[in-house]
């Protein structure tokens, strides 16, 4: 099993059960076989008299389109097909007569030849009974230069948002459909998917990147090759905005953005922040999204949608809706910044800072071990955590090394090189582990300045450590290494005893197979056995690494 899905004919009649379950809608009873759902507070006969309806729908496979977008001030109802699959005619033209009134009804059809045909049958027949019934039809995608018949995707949503607003303020349905085709040709979109979307019970088809990839699955424009988002969005938005400007429509824009189906957060994020990068904040007047809107199953792609910024359609696109799926309309605008306050309550760091000799080599033995060690310290955790040890322990050891380096870390007066390193551990480290070692140099150096006791303040720097972090010696963690040697610095031995003391303490983890803290508190018992806690282990050998043919 990859996919959450039970049997792969049931998809569609669960999403729209489930969805029927929370939502303020009606739905058709199941025997009847047609998957219609209607807004709970509409009566044809109350608001059908006054408002005009409506419709729109489609294949499944696509949400939260359409059903997400019924609301008040959106979509009065929508009709699903099976996936990818256009509904019925009857299935259609059971939903005109459930809402349309005497106002009438309109229906948003995306252009695919399934949809065109029963969409436009059905409207046939209804008009045919006597009900007031007109269709727009969405072209809006820009692949294909010169199609005779430009596919319908995620622009759909910008209609029926459009076409809800016109029905709320009870406009007249010729007036809604008018201004809804006017939109149709006042926009466009494009979408890349890295990989094809994957059917229910079926493998995914092996295709390389295409630009244009229908959201059906169909075939391209052409194959392309990205290897970065930057390079992704440029290769969509440049022939976008070509398709537009040959139709002489020009920003600043309002921008949709959305996700195919399997893109992360971050992912959309990343493509966010490309796409205000390269048309440049002062073309985009509000974007919608990112969000998943008009989504292919599990593609793994996004889509682009540009529409001038005209005061209607902004209006429209901001006006209040209850429909569930709808992201809203976000004004872009430079981003507003301020200067953190980075002061220090002591300068620890200083240009030119007091050196000595022997603690600056002893600094720089610790540097070497460290850096030798990642690879080590990364295999360690990997079995354990998520595999980062070494390159946090790196990263911090790079910060005091730069700092070492630049004569700006005072190895002559111990209360502020200890300071100077909690300071650079806090900013450069990261994760946990940084902020851990950061209070115990911090809380030592503030010792130090008191007492000028080296054992107690490293005690000391302990203390608080355990106290923020809440970890103790036995829970698998650095301290299970980092204890022992300090306790028995305290009782006057050696640092190389110390040092034997804090391997032993490192060693010991390998075999505590429940860890109270830290990453491995989130790991079964199994893959902890034997392995030795990668913070402990590099205590060890900072320890060691301070003895080497010193005997203190």
């Amino acid at each position: 099993m990859d996919r959450f899905y039970n049997a792969p004919g049931a998809v569609v009649d669960e999403i729209l059960r489930a969805m029927a379950a929370t939502a303020p809608v009606r739905v058709a009873e199941p025997e009847s076989g047609l998957r219609i759902l209607i807004r709970r507070d509409w009566d044809k006969a109350d608001q059908g008299q006054r408002q005009v309806a409506i419709l729109s729908g489609g294949g499944a496979g696509h949400e939260p389109a359409h059903a997400g977008y019924i609301g008040e001030g959106m979509l009065t109802g929508a009709i699903s097909g099976s996936l990818f699959a256009s509904p019925s005619v009857e299935a259609v033209l059971a939903a005109i007569r459930e809402v349309c009134g005497a106002a009438g009804c309109l229906l948003v059809v995306k252009n695919y030849t399934g949809d065109r045909l029963n969409f436009g049958l059905a409207a046939e027949r209804a008009r045919g009974e006597g009900l007031d019934v007109a269709m727009v039809i969405v072209a809006d995608d820009v692949a294909i230069e010169d199609a005779p018949q430009p596919r319908g995707i995620a622009g759909t949503v910008l209609v029926h948002k459009l076409s809800g607003y016109l029905a709320s303020r009870e406009l007249p349905l010729d007036v809604i459909r008018e201004r809804a085709e006017a939109l149709c040709q006042r926009m466009g979109s494009l979408g890349m998917a890295l990989s094809a979307a994957a059917q229910p019970g079926q493998a995914a088809a092996e295709r390389s990147p295409e630009l244009g990839l229908g959201i059906h699955n169909e075939t391209g424009t052409r194959e392309v090759d990205p290897h970065s988002a930057d390079e992704a969005m440029q290769l969509v938005l440049e022939p976008l905005r070509d398709a537009l400007s040959e139709r002489q429509l020009s920003g600043p824009w309002i921008a949709m953005l959305n996700d195919l189906g399997s893109c992360s957060i971050q992912e959309m994020g990343v493509l966010a922040a490309s796409l205000f990068n390269q048309l440049g904040v002062d073309q985009i007047a509000h974007l919608i999204g990112p969000a998943p809107l008009m989504t292919s199953l599990d593609m793994h792609g996004f889509s682009l949608t540009l529409l001038p910024a005209d005061d209607e359609v902004v209006e429209a696109l901001t006006a209040p809706t209850t429909a569930p799926a709808w992201p809203g309309l976000h004004a872009a605008r430079v981003p507003a910044r301020f200067s953190p306050d980075t002061r220090q309550d002591h300068e620890a760091l200083a240009d030119d800072a007091p050196q000595d000799p022997a603690t600056s080599a002893l600094l720089e033995r610790v540097i070497a071990t460290l850096r030798q060690s990642r690879a080590e310290l990364d295999a360690l955790d990997a079995k354990s955590g998520d595999g980062d040890a070494g390159a946090s322990m790196e990263s911090g050891t790079e910060s005091i090394a730069k700092a070492l380096s630049a004569r700006r870390l005072n190895t002559e007066a111990l209360p502020l090189m200890f300071a100077g390193i909690g300071q650079l551990l806090s900013r450069d480290m990261g994760g946990s582990s940084g902020v851990l070692l950061s209070i115990l140099f911090t809380a030592a150096a503030a010792s130090l300045d008191q007492r000028g006791d080296l054992q107690k303040a490293l005690a000391a720097g302990v203390e608080k450590m355990q106290a923020y972090g809440g970890a103790r010696p036995g829970d698998r963690t650095m301290l299970d290494a980092l204890v022992p040697a300090i306790e028995s610095l305290q009782r006057g031995e050696t640092l190389s005893q110390a040092a034997q003391a804090a391997r032993d303490g490192a060693q010991a983890t390998a075999q505590l197979v429940r860890a109270n803290a830290g990453r491995s508190a989130y790991v079964p018992e199994s893959a902890l056995r034997g392995i030795v806690d990668p913070g402990a282990e590099a205590v060890a050998r900072v320890f060691e690494a301070l003895t080497h043919d010193r005997d203190a």
